[in-house]
């Protein structure tokens, strides 16, 4: 954090018109944007013959993890889980992404709104 306010220090002094300014600390935010990104673990959820592949995902507890869900059935279907309020539509042969979290240890269960007795899963939080 200390490199970046040196820059933007050093961007400040050297501009004496205003316009480095701005443009640095959006350069900054962007780079510092990037390294939250970074560090957000990712998970794959995959929707095949109306099933959640895999059924249970396993995530860190107190962080937010993003899920990114691939549906590879030519059909669309609604990913809902009313305890980790989410709920998104995934249009055949597509893919989205859902962030979750930071959750506290325990079972978050979720469900293909379309095909509810078949697709169905569990997040487990560790």
């Amino acid at each position: 954090m200390r490199q970046i306010r040196e820059l933007v220090m050093f961007k400040v002094r050297k501009d004496k018109q205003g316009v480095l300014l701005p443009v640095s600390l959006l350069a900054i935010f962007c780079v510092a944007s990037g390294l939250v990104w970074a560090d957000t673990p990712e998970v794959e959820l995959r929707i095949r013959d109306h099933l959640f592949f895999p059924a249970t995902l396993e995530i860190p507890a107190n962080q937010k993890v993003k899920i990114r869900i691939y549906n590879e059935d030519p059909t669309p279907e609604e990913f809902e889980s009313f305890e980790l309020n989410r709920e998104k539509v995934i249009v055949g042969n597509s893919q989205t992404v859902i962030f979750i979290g930071p959750l506290k240890v325990g079972e978050y269960p979720f469900f293909g709104e379309f095909y509810p007795k078949t697709a169905q899963g569990v997040v487990v939080v560790k």
